[in-house]
């Protein structure tokens, strides 16, 4: 997987970035300096091409998932996640998930199947529409999550039921909402805020 790593200061946190379809890896490293300009960034690019767009899993459409792959790729990126981590200098390795759109979207499965590896994420905009058995106990997690109450792409319902599978698991969960799909300064500085104050 392609990727890129801004190194920040040994004592602060680990970014990682997941851009939205049609991305690439350096699509978020602004919006981690602006919420924390000390951390370290590594942004990845997905490697799932939909009609030449950088995604990080397949869909059967909009907004169908192709499930089998949901799976596998984000076997594949936690795995490259937990190697590349290693590189970074300093003991502290505590991640921050910070996703957009479709970067959100796997970000969800990390969080939902490495509760151990993956204890805050900040999610834009993310929509999850796939029946989730298993009841992880996600206690000690916690989750930003801004949605828009006019998105095109992802519907109130399909926000609230991404909300439900963190909340039904425990997690602590802080909302934001604004109004469309596009990724906004005020998100963001709300996100820098949240995260300010864990």
């Amino acid at each position: 997987m392609k990727y890129v790593m801004q190194l920040g200061q040994k004592d602060q946190p680990i970014f990682i970035l997941l851009h939205g379809t049609g991305g690439n890896e350096e699509s978020l490293l602004d919006v981690g300096k602006a919420i924390n300009n000390r951390a370290t960034l590594i942004g990845i690019r997905g490697n799932v091409l939909e009609d030449s767009y950088p995604r990080y899993f397949k869909r059967l459409e909009e907004g169908l998932y192709d499930e089998a792959d949901l799976a596998e790729r984000a076997v594949e990126l936690h795995h490259f996640i937990q190697k590349i981590v290693m590189d970074v200098p300093g003991d502290n390795k505590d991640i921050v998930l910070i996703g957009y759109s479709n970067g959100a979207n796997i970000g969800i499965r990390l969080l939902l199947d490495y509760p151990d590896n993956y204890r805050q994420a900040i999610l834009f905009h993310p929509m999850y529409p796939v029946v989730v058995p298993e009841k992880n106990d996600l206690r000690k997690t916690k989750i930003f999550a801004s949605m828009g109450t006019q998105d095109p792409i992802v519907s109130v319902i399909n926000s609230q039921y991404v909300l439900s599978l963190f909340n039904e698991r425990h997690a602590a969960v802080t909302e934001e909402w604004t109004i469309s799909h596009q990724l906004t300064y005020d998100e963001v500085t709300a996100a820098k805020n949240w995260l300010d104050h864990l």
